[in-house]
């Protein structure tokens, strides 16, 4: 008789012999601790917490995770630099509510007022004001106005395949309009999932910023009254866009415009000014875990 221990065979008279088994000592080490996300992070001693870092990533929509977190890290030590001068000139709090009812907090409404006394920055006048719009004409039309149709062969998930499948049909589709650009409105009720497919595809008209980007970088490209030789790829799927009508837009009279240059202007000089603030209080911080930029220069009054 033989008896089988672990990966021994042990022969009666207790000689170890040459054998196989399948069985396994169970691990019943402890796994190690995970390593935190970033290291100890803190402003003059208080120290960012790992868990608000990962909620406050939430906020940012950066191209990748790792730059949600570095800007979501910037944001909580920004704030808690505010927060800590705000005690420091014992501003009290006085909460305000948005334009939904929702309430902002001790620690926020102590920063807003904060950077209220602090910041203050001089007006636009209109001699600034026509200046900036003389020297910048071009950003001072009035928006591109394009009478678009399009064919959408929507993508509903992320796998490659489904993507090539979707640009295949999309170059057929292109294809087949080459030869017979009059079935456009036919196949967009068909095959669109656009809700425009109910109108032949059609958009209407449509400007700057009420498209996607890629959407958009496409109908500056395509020529009037012509469908594009390729499709455009959104986050949608695959687009085949027909250009029906371009109405460029136009230099807007100084007047007209007047009020909204001296708020741009006006905007402009406070988010510079609170950015040099923001700076001298980094300056004479002692922030550890995160390496912000440190100037000397003055805050704008």
């Amino acid at each position: 008789m033989t008896i089988v221990l672990h990966n021994k065979i042990t022969a009666p008279n207790g000689e170890a012999q040459k054998g196989y088994s399948t069985y396994q000592e169970p691990d019943t080490k402890i796994p190690s601790k995970p390593k935190p996300v970033f290291s100890d992070i803190s402003v003059n001693g208080v120290a960012i917490k790992e868990v608000d870092i990962l909620t406050e990533a939430q906020n940012h929509t950066a191209s990748t995770p790792g730059k949600a977190l570095a800007e979501a890290v910037q944001a909580l030590v920004i704030r808690e630099l505010l927060w800590q001068e705000a005690k420091l000139k014992n501003i009290k709090s006085l909460p305000i509510c948005d334009e939904n009812g929702r309430q902002e907090t001790r620690k926020d409404s102590a920063i807003r007022i904060l950077i209220d006394k602090e910041i203050k920055v001089p007006k636009a006048d209109d001699a600034e004001c026509k200046k900036f719009y003389d020297n910048n004409l071009d950003r001072c039309k009035s928006a591109t106005i394009f009478e678009v149709r399009h064919i959408l062969v929507a993508v509903k998930n992320a796998e490659k395949k489904a993507w090539e499948d979707a640009l295949e049909k999309a170059n057929s589709l292109i294809s087949t309009l080459s030869d017979a650009p009059e079935k456009f409105g036919k196949l967009a009720r068909e095959i669109s999932l656009c809700p425009s497919a109910k109108n032949d595809g059609n958009l209407g008209q449509v400007s700057s910023g009420t498209t996607v980007a890629e959407f958009e970088a496409a109908l500056i490209e395509i020529p009037v009254g012509t469908i594009a030789v390729k499709p455009v790829k959104t986050r949608y799927g695959y687009h085949i866009i027909a250009l029906d009508r371009k109405i460029e837009g136009e230099i807007l009279p100084f007047e007209t415009i007047k009020d909204r240059l001296q708020a741009w202007l006006e905007a402009k000089t406070w988010s510079k000014a609170v950015s040099q603030y923001i700076a001298i209080l980094i300056g004479k911080s002692e922030i550890t875990g995160i390496q912000l930029d440190r100037v000397e220069t003055p805050p704008i009054h």
